[in-house]
């Protein structure tokens, strides 16, 4: 089954295999390349503590060899076409993806495909793959900022699925076995569970063609398609955790994380949201930017962020300064905060916020990567693929009552704090949070 949409310069179209693969395509005759991406609909907040870091961690074996390709086979291949391969995991999902020119497309998605359907999880591999991943997780707890992050989001939502490394940690990679891996591969790298996506200068049928026989066996067990993660109760306790969290380090700056439970990739008020996120702590003319770096000259780094999941998100503010400056720093965050709560923005500021945000969106999906990555990841989290002009619609609706609205509904819930510096105990960080 085939499904089209057409645009003004690009088709978009979706056909169903047997098994429940879904291969979604855009096509933009213009470029002379293409993006190719295997979705998984599997991220680290699926993971039981039996399998904590599992996701990951068969992001890097599904390289390491099929029954038809080494592990050499599969980047020289690539290579060979001058191409990239690449994949990321997230905390709901994983991405394989490849871009290569137009007339490799066939090269990559028959490999990517392979790696995907085929992986062997050799022990070998495993137990090399075991000790590159353990020192990844080493990278990115000497890297503050990383560090603090993490905290926060372990602050945050607890020791949960969504508070836990996406990583994993060193105990529970240390001691996760190949069976277990094996098991979760098993469980779900299901063509079901899957989303093939590409954009490009591509053939829709040729794509869907080459993946079917690519794919092969693994389409003849009828399925249909896992459903949109879309929202449903939280986990217990999930987005409820307030108080600081201090990583002490020897180091030369503070790395402060202040925020907040956020809300819901599907939440109507988001677009509100990332207006008030720009105009506050978006940009080089944002609030926090210029009372605390322009004006002061407190912090090379300071911004406001928000990300959303399918039933709750998150929102803060990151800022890295002198450990004498943290003080001051958190201060002028916690009064920007409430003055924005109370008062709202500017109809300057809006437009501002507004602007940036609709940039953002639009530049973001000048290339075919960014398309490929909004098609797959719109298939396996939303309930459809909205279209670019209906979001920037969207923002253009969002007044300056919608961001009074969300900043009281939002930001003046109970605060987490997470610290990476030389410091000693909480109690100096307590006033952050209102203790």
């Amino acid at each position: 089954m085939t499904q089209a949409a057409a645009s003004a310069d690009t088709l978009v179209r979706r056909t169903l295999l047997p098994g429940g693969l879904r291969v979604i395509t855009e096509s933009l005759p213009t470029v002379r390349s293409a993006s190719f991406g295997i979705w998984a609909g599997v991220g680290s907040r699926d993971e039981d503590l039996p399998h904590a870091g599992a996701t990951h961690y068969l992001e890097h074996l599904l390289f390491k060899g099929t029954r038809r390709r080494s592990a050499l086979d599969i980047s020289a291949s690539i290579d060979a076409v001058g191409g990239e391969l690449n994949a990321f995991t997230a905390k709901e999902y994983t991405c394989y993806y490849a871009r290569v020119l137009d007339d490799d497309l066939p090269l990559a998605i028959d490999v990517l495909c392979d790696m995907v359907t085929s992986s062997t999880l050799d022990r070998s591999e495993i137990e090399a793959e075991r000790a590159v991943i353990l020192e990844e997780i080493a990278m990115t707890e000497d890297d503050s900022s990383d560090a603090a992050h993490e905290a926060f989001s372990w602050q945050l939502f607890g020791d949960t699925p969504l508070g836990r490394p996406i990583l994993g940690t060193v105990d529970s990679i240390e001691a996760i076995s190949r069976e277990q891996i094996v098991e979760h591969y098993a469980a779900r790298y299901t063509p079901s569970n899957l989303v093939v996506a590409a954009a490009g200068r591509l053939d829709h049928d040729e794509v869907v063609d080459i993946t079917r026989r690519a794919f092969g066996a693994a389409l003849e067990t009828a399925a249909v398609p896992a459903p949109p993660r879309l929202p449903g109760p939280a986990d217990p306790g999930v987005g409820t955790g307030t108080g600081v969290k201090l990583i002490s380090r020897p180091i030369e700056q503070a790395n402060l994380v202040l925020g907040c439970a956020g809300m819901s990739r599907t939440d109507e008020r988001r677009f509100a949201l990332g207006v008030l996120n720009a105009a506050l702590g978006g940009g080089m003319s944002s609030r926090l930017f210029q009372e605390i770096r322009e004006k002061r000259g407190l912090a090379y780094s300071v911004y406001s962020f928000s990300s959303q999941h399918a039933d709750i998100g998150m929102w803060g503010i990151y800022a890295g300064c002198l450990p004498a400056k943290a003080d001051e720093v958190l201060a002028i965050c916690t009064e920007e905060t409430a003055r924005v709560c109370d008062a709202g923005l500017t109809e300057e500021e809006l437009d501002r916020g507004k602007g940036q945000l609709r940039g953002s969106i639009v530049l973001g999906l000048e290339d075919p990567a960014s398309r490929m990555t909004r098609l797959g990841k719109s298939e396996l989290v939303y309930p459809n693929l909205e279209p670019v002009d209906e979001i920037l619609a969207h923002i253009e609706a969002v007044t300056l009552d919608d961001v009074r609205d969300v900043a009281k509904a939002i930001l003046t819930r109970p605060k987490a704090l997470a610290v990476v510096g030389p410091y000693d105990d909480t109690d100096s960080f307590a006033h952050a949070i209102g203790g």
